[in-house]
């Protein structure tokens, strides 16, 4: 069985007294952000369990109606709040010791949205520590989309042609995200990936059966289904969005950076206010969060203009952009890793 290590370990505990990492550490820790938040968790925690609570009354009280479809919709916005708070678990962000995260975090993750937090939080740790690094980065890894030109060639039929088009399928693509989720959260468990597995399994299993269920008795068969399809749906495409600006279309660093380099080279923070940081959850801080993964999400924006003006004084590249901005980014890089499957579709066509 792997063993399941904690996301917050990706920062280096013991950083040498002169590395650059260490001169910022010491900043961020003299301005206190390091600190836990109770109240802001308490508050966020609670607005996020009546979120929850109150889609699922309005989905009894609305009944078969057509009006489900805004049901689905605030529903899935309340799932992916659900997954984000899961990940501030996973940091521990939020409780100073493991265990009550973990409890929490398998409440939110396995009971509440349907996946394995085990599984989720294991994954979650190869990335922060080796981000966007094409072999041991699984955000990375060629799958579906192809965010790395050697794995571009090659690929025949229904692979072959989500490759050349995968820019313009992306957003499509995010769609079946909630479902690729469970799959990936049923093959872990039943291969022994993540820690504690009949817990887990249980957990899943009382979800599924729970929402079906739910769906089942307000709703006749056929509107069940279509509302299930949407659902998640929109649940996939919205969590999708949360983390596609972050890393993709940043450099793909060769392993030999140093962890600070590391972590802010291949990250991209994305600009706005107080609506930004509450969709993203904070993850529109993606250079802070990275270098900071325990630190809570309210002090990321107070962490943002010291880490950048440090960056700026060390001479490390510090990537900041709008959130539209950062979708077009992203999507012209998929464009570009596309190109060799484009012109190798094409001359096979010639032939």
């Amino acid at each position: 069985m792997t063993t399941l290590t904690s996301v917050t370990d990706a920062t280096p505990r013991a950083a040498t007294a002169g590395s650059d990492f260490a001169v910022l550490a010491r900043r961020i820790n003299a301005e206190g952000l390091m600190q836990r938040r109770a109240a802001y968790y308490v508050a966020r925690i609670s607005v996020v369990t009546l979120m929850f609570l109150g889609g699922w009354t309005a989905f009894f009280l609305i009944g078969p109606s057509w009006w489900q479809i805004v049901t689905a919709a605030f529903l899935a916005i309340t799932f992916t709040q659900v997954g984000l708070l899961a990940h501030d678990l996973a940091h521990r962000q939020v409780f100073r010791t493991k265990r009550p995260g973990e409890i929490a975090g398998r409440i939110a993750g396995n009971a509440g949205i349907g996946m394995s937090y085990g599984w989720w939080m294991e994954k979650h740790t190869r990335h922060h520590n080796n981000p966007n690094h094409d072999d041991l980065d699984p955000d990375v890894a060629p799958e579906v989309l192809i965010w790395a030109t050697e794995s571009a060639l090659g690929r025949r039929g229904l692979k072959g042609f989500v490759t050349r088009h995968q820019a313009a399928l992306f957003f499509p693509l995010l769609t079946l995200l909630a479902v690729d989720l469970k799959i990936s959260s049923i093959k872990a468990l039943r291969n022994g990936v993540v820690k504690r597995p009949p817990l887990e399994s249980t957990l899943l299993l009382l979800h599924a059966a729970g929402y079906l269920s739910v769906l089942l008795i307000v709703l006749p068969p056929l509107p069940a289904l279509g509302f299930l399809l949407l659902h998640q749906a929109l649940f996939g495409l919205y969590l999708g969005m949360t983390f596609a600006p972050n890393h993709k279309g940043m450099p793909h660093p060769a392993g030999d950076e140093d962890f600070l380099r590391k972590q802010v080279l291949t990250s991209r923070n994305v600009r706005g206010g107080r609506f930004t940081d509450a969709a993203l959850g904070g993850l529109n801080y993606q250079i802070e969060h990275h270098l900071f993964p325990g630190m809570p999400a309210p002090n990321l924006r107070k962490a943002q203009p010291i880490v950048e003006a440090y960056c700026a004084e060390i001479g490390v590249p510090y990537a900041q952009t709008g959130l539209a901005t950062s979708y077009r980014q992203a999507l012209r890089y998929l464009h570009e890793v596309g190109a060799p499957a484009r012109a190798e579709h094409a001359a096979r066509a010639a032939r």
